[in-house]
């Protein structure tokens, strides 16, 4: 099989072939046929996440290390499944789930697979779908996409998925008062479709880049704002009448997280789950005397990603907009999301 791996950080991907894998036990062995591209395979390409203040979390230190397959966005075809697989028919379509886990803990067992102290993510510490075909470790990683277009369902893995989760955890309040969403990117656009499809009284969506703005007021957004404006706090309290109660931040940047806490309301609650990087230094006393909620929020669990699909089959949400690019070109769609190009979700097909 053909796939682009990374064998030296921030370096092009490399063509390789190897031999196409043969599920065993549990296995089961799917044929891409797409594989989203998203800003975690950014950090994964550079080999590093920025902690802010000079420090960095290195990936090779946590045993991943080239060579790398990227993008964990994967949907595919059944071809062949391991004889302990159970009945996964040949051919039936589905978007995986790619946050695998060790199954056995305690996070694991109450259902939390992404939390897993152990994971072993597709895409990340295994190959992934930038690539001819994938090995699922277990069918239960699969979810049914019959009706859903392949391209348009491979982002509910990671950008579906991480908007659905966070916006779970803001609670009843979507359905009183605006959501405050910082970044207007693939995440942002995608939250904006869910937060619709779950009834939600609609997005404020603040952004630094106006063609993302733009994107995001044809995507239905209530008002947009400019990020970099003087006055940006001013202009997100008054749009939230006295303060947003409910911030989702789809960047996570020293700068993001910043307006986030300055632009909500008493009893506001902050929810994070951009990885851009930073480092932020603030009063302790704020948080209690406000009171504020701060709460980080990565990926989602397989029962909310079974969830989401279920949600997009039976209201018919919408896709976010999605650049479909042939396999060969991956290396321009990475270079294009470094530099701050994409604003639909890159989508590669083999």
């Amino acid at each position: 099989m053909r796939c682009y791996c990374v064998m030296h950080h921030s370096k092009p991907l490399e063509l390789v072939e190897r031999e196409t894998p043969q599920p065993v036990g549990t296995e089961v062995l799917v044929r891409v046929k797409a594989a989203g591209l998203c800003h975690t395979d950014l950090h994964i390409w550079e080999g590093f996440y920025d902690l802010g203040g000079g420090k960095r979390m290195n990936l090779a230190d946590r045993g991943i290390k080239p060579p790398l397959i990227l993008s964990h966005e994967i949907c595919g075809e059944v071809v062949a499944a391991g004889p302990d697989a159970g009945e996964v028919p040949t051919g039936s379509r589905y978007v995986i789930h790619p946050w695998i886990s060790c199954g056995e803990c305690p996070t694991c067992l109450r259902g939390d697979e992404n939390l897993c102290l152990k994971g072993r993510a597709l895409g990340v510490a295994r190959p992934g779908g930038f690539a001819d075909y994938v090995i699922v470790p277990h069918p239960r990683y699969l979810v049914n996409i019959d009706g859903l277009d392949d391209a348009e369902a491979a982002p509910l893995a990671c950008a579906g998925v991480t908007t659905y989760s966070a916006i779970k955890k803001l609670g009843e309040g979507i359905h009183r008062e605006p959501v405050v969403m910082i970044g207007a990117g693939g995440l942002g656009l995608m939250a904006i479709e869910v937060l619709k499809a779950l009834g939600g009284k609609g997005a404020i969506v603040v952004d630094i880049d106006p063609a993302k703005r733009e994107a995001a007021l044809a995507a239905g957004a209530l008002a947009v704002i400019d990020g970099k404006a003087a006055d940006a706090t001013s202009q997100i309290i008054a749009a939230t009448e006295g303060g947003a109660g409910q911030i989702l931040d789809l960047v996570g940047s020293s700068a993001t997280v910043s307006l986030a806490m300055q632009s909500a309301r008493r009893g506001g609650h902050i929810v994070i789950c951009g990885l851009m990087g930073g480092d932020l230094t603030i009063s302790l006393a704020t948080i209690p005397l406000r009171p504020l909620c701060i709460e980080g929020s990565y990926v989602g669990t397989l029962a909310e990603l079974r969830e989401l699909v279920e949600l997009v089959k039976r209201t018919g949400m919408k896709s976010i907009p999605v650049s479909r690019r042939p396999m060969a070109q991956v290396n321009q769609a990475i270079d294009d999301l470094h530099h701050g190009k994409v604003i639909e979700r890159a989508v590669l097909i083999p």
